[in-house]
Order: structure tokens, then sequence, then C-alpha cells
């Protein structure tokens, strides 16, 4: 890969991971110079990766502040999203809605006895979230586990693979927090507080440490 394809890489990556930013940001994010930012960035625009919006200052002109194009987000893991999608409607209009529950909850078991089988069953409650985001990202989902202030965890999903999938059967992401508190054990209270299919720009879990 070309230096500059791989810059560009990077920049989709912080926007991806880390939402809308100045090039200003992105420059001191990836320790590369304001210019040679801007120069990727109208490249990217150029390509139909990115879009800026003018944000209003107090003081000066405007800022642009850039995002991912609809373009962009299909750049990243899919899940196979196509087939996918055509498997779960052939499946509704073959079995109906009792026979797609009964597939979500086949699905939801392989999960959990997978997670159950590669998460820590012990010990302090971060090791345990880092390993759930560690396996989460192995199936796309660009996880990364976050400590706050509070004590609690925030379990951040940055990509879903699923997402296609989940808007024709939400039953899909509607089990997740049962999911990751069963997958964690004991002593765990979990709430979803950013949610894709809602209009968020990502999926964020809340991890409450009790007991």
């Amino acid at each position: 890969m070309a230096t500059g394809e791989k810059s560009g890489e990077r920049i989709l990556f912080q926007l991806k991971t880390r939402g809308p930013r100045t090039a200003a940001q992105l420059a001191e994010r990836l320790g590369m110079t304001p210019m040679g930012t801007r120069q990727h960035l109208a490249q990217l625009q150029q390509e139909g990766l990115v879009h800026f919006e003018e944000e209003r200052r107090p003081v000066g002109r405007p800022a642009r502040v850039w995002s991912l194009s609809d373009k962009a987000h299909g750049r990243f893991p899919d899940g196979h999203a196509d087939l996918t999608v055509e498997i779960l409607a052939a499946v509704r209009k073959s079995f109906g809605a009792s026979g797609m529950d009964k597939l979500v909850r086949a699905r939801t078991r392989e999960q959990l006895a997978l997670y159950k089988r590669k998460l820590p069953a012990k010990g302090p409650l971060e090791p345990r979230v880092k390993a759930l985001a560690k396996l989460r990202s192995e199936e796309g989902y660009m996880a990364e586990c976050k400590r706050n202030k509070d004590g609690s965890f925030s379990l951040v999903e940055n990509h879903c693979p699923i997402c296609a999938a989940a808007e024709l059967c939400q039953g899909l992401c509607a089990g997740e927090i049962e999911l990751f508190s069963q997958s964690l054990g004991k002593g765990v209270r979990i709430e979803r507080t950013e949610h894709l299919m809602e209009g968020a720009r990502r999926c964020v879990y809340r991890i409450h440490p009790q007991g």
C-alpha cells in the first residue's frame, strides 16, 4: 500500500472510531501536518468517502468538520450483508415470525456458548470486558473497552457487521444486553447508552460492577 493510501486509510479509521473531526484534530491524533491531512481529506472527498459540514465557532471562521460518507462505511466489514439479508428474508417467508425468533434464539445460544469458552470466568471486571471487546472486534464490531470515572466500563462498538440484517430482523441485537450479562457473569449491570438502530453513530454499552 502506498504511503498516501495508508494515510487515507488511517484517516478513515479515525473518523469511523472517533466520529466527526476537523483536519487539525485528525492531524494531531495521527502525527501528521495539518496541510498534509487536508490534502488527504480532499482526495478522500473526491473519491466520495468523506464530506464536511461548516461548524460556526465563537471566534474566527467556521471550521470544517469531516465525517464518513455512506460509501466509506461500506469499506468496513459487513458480515456478508447481502447474503445474510436474503437468507433472513427467506426464513421469514418460509417459516414466519416464529421461525425467525427460533433462528435468533439458536444463534444467541451459540454465541453465549462461544463467549463463555473464550472469556475469563472469574477475576476483575476490566480484563473480562477487555476480553469481550477483543472477541467482538474479531467478529467485526471494531470494539473497545473504556474505563469511566465512576468505575464503570463502556463497551464501544464502532461498527456493526450485521447492520443490514439487524434492520430486517431487530431480534438479532435486541438480546445483546442479556448476552453480554450472561457472558460476563454475576455482579454486573448493563445498559445500552447509544444504539445504531436508533440513529446513533455507534453502539455503546455501559457496564456497572455490582456487589
